[in-house]
């Protein structure tokens, strides 16, 4: 029997596949491979009258550019290995977005269910500490960003550290991106890994022999949708999916079961339910099925893991139905279940570029705060005013000949309106995720050895990497 790959087994099998295809020097090749270095704490903080050791992570998988960037998740199960495959994967996911930084990733083993809040700002606090003092936490050389188990909360608390340590750096808030927007953050942070997903789907479905390769049809307009997850990222796929586009949210699978309903689940109904009640069980909008895993076999066109690494395995894979799958979570395919799935037509839409979402507008943030002012402040109003001097030209016009002409209801209100922050975040999101996604679909169809959009993925962003590391002369 076949065993299967750890998560960082696969990172590296997914890595192998690719780079086997490119004509990288061997030492170059293992110079991208190998993570640079981790740096493990251990530290004690006092809590209900005695000391508690925690156990934290930061790993820095490479300086091709600096500084690196990479999300701190808090979990019971956190580990080197883990830490060291998604620190691994942000650099490619960097490079393939170009977004200018090296990849890195932190964890913190830790359950936050079990503290108090301000129990939780100590440890916050002591970790960032140890991580600070050492330039793991700095705004030139390491930024995280929220993870799994972190949010806003978190990374206020971590530039506010940072700030008190570093007193005259005038760039402290850039230490830290995935602030609150009153602390230095950007409008749409928060929404942004999902609304990435989004955009990665509705690129793949303007191209329609991608579509086809697929066994699908037509647009997201009523695609049955899987989301596994309903977490930050898998909320607003959900969420932005359902309402925007269409889609139909057939079933949301959660730790202690599954919902379905095929006409459509009513996501923010059930996001409120799973915050109230701690799961999907007995929520009244929809059907409960008591094992999670048989609804991530059930039929649909579209399946969106965004949870934990490993879901789909070699266990599961062959009764997998879903024709099109976009991995909002990190590692959620073994790389013994991308070679079933592969084999049976599936097409993948991979972690590196399907919730890059995150980092693109996290590398706003980082702009933002070098730069000291909200995108958009210098030029709305005279994008308005010049809007402004058009439309009334023509309103002119029309008076002055007796044309008659009149604008279409709310076009004026639109046509004058100009982008704000929230606005041009999402412009630049989208813009990233669709030039992004073309670059890789030139490789899948231009090369006759790539035959899934992982492979060409990995081999436009190793190219990048690598591109770097010879223009500083290594």
């Amino acid at each position: 029997m076949a065993i299967e790959p750890s998560f960082r087994q696969s990172v590296d099998l997914m890595f192998n596949r690719a780079v086997a295809l490119m004509d990288l020097p061997p030492g170059l090749e293992e110079k991208i491979r190998v993570c640079n270095s981790t740096y493990v704490v251990r530290f004690g903080v006092r809590l209900r009258g005695e000391i508690q050791t925690f156990t934290g992570y930061r790993s820095v998988h490479s300086e091709h550019m600096e500084p690196v960037k990479g999300g701190i998740r808090y979990a019971p199960n956190v580990h080197q290995d883990e830490v060291e495959a998604l620190a691994a994967l942000m650099t490619f996911k960097c490079a393939l977005v170009e977004a200018p930084f090296g990849g890195s990733k932190g964890g913190l083993c830790i359950d936050p269910r079990h503290y108090e809040d301000h129990e939780m700002e100590q440890i916050t606090r002591r970790f960032s500490y140890e991580l600070i003092k050492r330039d793991l936490i700095n705004p030139s050389q390491n930024v995280p960003a929220p993870d799994m188990g972190t949010g806003e909360k978190e990374m206020a608390i971590m530039a506010d550290q940072y700030a008190r340590m570093n007193t005259t750096d005038i760039n402290a808030k850039a230490c830290v991106t995935g602030k609150p927007p009153h602390a230095g953050g950007i409008q749409g942070r928060v929404e942004a890994t999902g609304r990435g997903v989004q955009y990665a789907l509705k690129e793949f479905f303007r191209h329609p022999e991608d579509v086809a390769a697929a066994g699908l049809d037509g647009t997201l307009d009523g695609k049955r949708v899987i989301v596994q997850g309903l977490g930050n990222v898998g909320y607003h796929a959900a969420l932005f999916l359902s309402t925007e586009d269409g889609a139909i949210i057939t079933h949301v699978i959660e730790r202690d079961g599954a919902l379905e309903n095929p006409k459509g689940l009513d996501i923010p109904l059930v996001r409120d339910w799973i915050a109230n009640h701690g799961g999907v069980r007995d929520c009244p909008h929809g059907t409960y099925i008591e094992d999670g895993s048989k609804a991530l076999e059930a039929e649909c066109d579209i399946l969106i893991p965004a949870a934990l690494e490993g879901v789909i395995n070699m266990t599961n894979a062959d009764r997998i139905k879903a024709r099109l799958i976009i991995e909002a979570a990190n590692g959620p395919i073994t790389a013994g279940a991308d070679e079933i799935l592969n084999r049976k037509g599936t097409v993948i839409i991979p972690d590196l570029y399907a919730n890059a979402g995150g980092v693109t507008v996290s590398y706003f943030e980082w702009v933002k705060n070098l730069s000291h002012i909200r995108f958009g402040r210098m030029q709305r109003r005279q994008e308005e005013a010049r809007h402004e001097l058009i439309v009334n030209e023509l309103e002119r016009l029309s008076k002055d000949k007796e044309l008659g002409w009149s604008l279409s209801p709310n076009f004026k209100e639109k046509y004058l309106r100009g982008a704000d922050e929230l606005e041009l975040v999402r412009s630049g999101l989208d813009d990233t995720m669709r030039v992004a996604y073309q670059s890789m679909r030139e490789v899948w169809h231009g090369r006759n050895d790539v035959s899934d959009l992982r492979t060409a993925g990995f081999l436009v962003s190793i190219g990048r990497v690598a591109a770097s590391y010879k223009a500083k002369g290594l």
